[in-house]
């Protein structure tokens, strides 16, 4: 069906930090949209050295808007780009990631469909490999690296979809008006100059769903995520998994469902005592990753479950330039 709206209908946020070579690619498959009822909006967040002339360089070229954040963080960038968005629908893409051609296209008849239209859709992420995916990576921690390849439509947290699948902002549309009444992006959670924090997106979204508003996901709407080759690492895939169960309980504590929490505590210490000995691993090694990843997740949650506040960890380790750290 042919989208027959008029008009500017979306803002397409960029948020960015010291990677103006991803943005150019980003805004080249912008640039070959099939449709123009939409503004491209970049948000520098606090880069370093020459890269913010860089990117002022790239906004020109491209028609882009441009505005800079000086407080490192993708939840604060996010933010300001809602806050500074034009149209009433902001559609947000990771700067690494290249949208399909009818990307936007795809987002204004997914609006056009559903009525009344949803405050939140979702949409399928497909790896663009740096270098090949190594045979030692788990093959259920495909969506650490920011994939999404269900194919189908649904709501969130239904039968519609598989049970575990989450928005992710490299490929999330929401309309600027509920996701500013819900507070925006917490920026107690989020990547933090290179900390691995997350889940912000998923947080967003559920408080959306809590107050009643319909959230979508829809696999027609495709970006093609960068996967970066430094990433593909066993360090960088503990560190990703060591944070990734510090936000769990951050999450869950933030929309009021810390009672499971609390229930999950006994097999997360379990797992430490049977496998926290393969911290003596060198960090480069593959060897029991499984069991590594394991113990990794496990000391993230149960850290953040006793009390240790990860988001002011985060901050504090992104400003001594102490990303590399799993655990002091």
């Amino acid at each position: 069906m042919p989208v027959t709206l008029t008009g500017m209908e979306i803002t397409v946020c960029i948020c960015t930090h010291d990677r103006p070579a991803y943005v150019r690619d980003c805004l080249d498959g912008l640039a070959r949209q099939t449709t123009d009822l939409f503004e491209v909006l970049v948000v520098d967040s606090a880069s370093t050295g020459d890269v913010p002339a860089r990117l002022a360089d790239l906004a020109t070229a491209y028609g882009a808007s441009l505005i800079r954040v000086d407080r490192p963080g993708v939840s604060a960038a996010r933010n300001a780009g809602a806050r500074a968005a034009r149209a009433p629908v902001i559609a947000y893409i990771d700067d690494d990631a290249i949208p399909a051609p009818d990307w936007v296209e795809s987002i204004l008849r997914a609006r056009q469909t559903c009525r009344p239209p949803p405050a939140l859709i979702g949409g399928r992420i497909l790896p663009n490999w740096e270098q090949p995916l190594p045979s030692w990576w788990p093959p259920s921690l495909r969506g650490v690296l920011s994939i999404i390849e269900h194919e189908g439509q649904g709501i969130y947290r239904s039968a519609t979809l598989p049970p575990g699948l989450e928005p992710y902002a490299a490929n999330m549309t929401v309309e600027v008006a509920p996701l500013l009444a819900a507070g925006g992006f917490g920026e107690d959670l989020g990547r933090y100059a290179g900390v691995l924090l997350s889940d912000e997106e998923v947080r967003l979204a559920w408080a959306l769903q809590d107050a009643g508003h319909r959230i979508l996901y829809d696999s027609r709407i495709v970006v093609h995520h960068q996967i970066q080759a430094s990433r593909l690492h066993p360090s960088w895939l503990l560190r990703r998994l060591y944070w990734q169960g510090a936000s769990t309980v951050t999450t869950r504590r933030l929309t009021h469902r810390a009672p499971p929490v609390w229930a999950e505590v006994p097999r997360r210490l379990l797992v430490l005592a049977l496998f926290s000995a393969t911290a003596l691993l060198p960090q480069g090694s593959v060897r029991l990753i499984e069991a590594r990843w394991r113990a990794a997740y496990a000391l993230g949650f149960v850290r953040a479950a006793f009390g240790w506040r990860a988001a002011r960890a985060a901050e504090t380790l992104a400003r001594r330039g102490l990303t590399r750290e799993i655990a002091r």
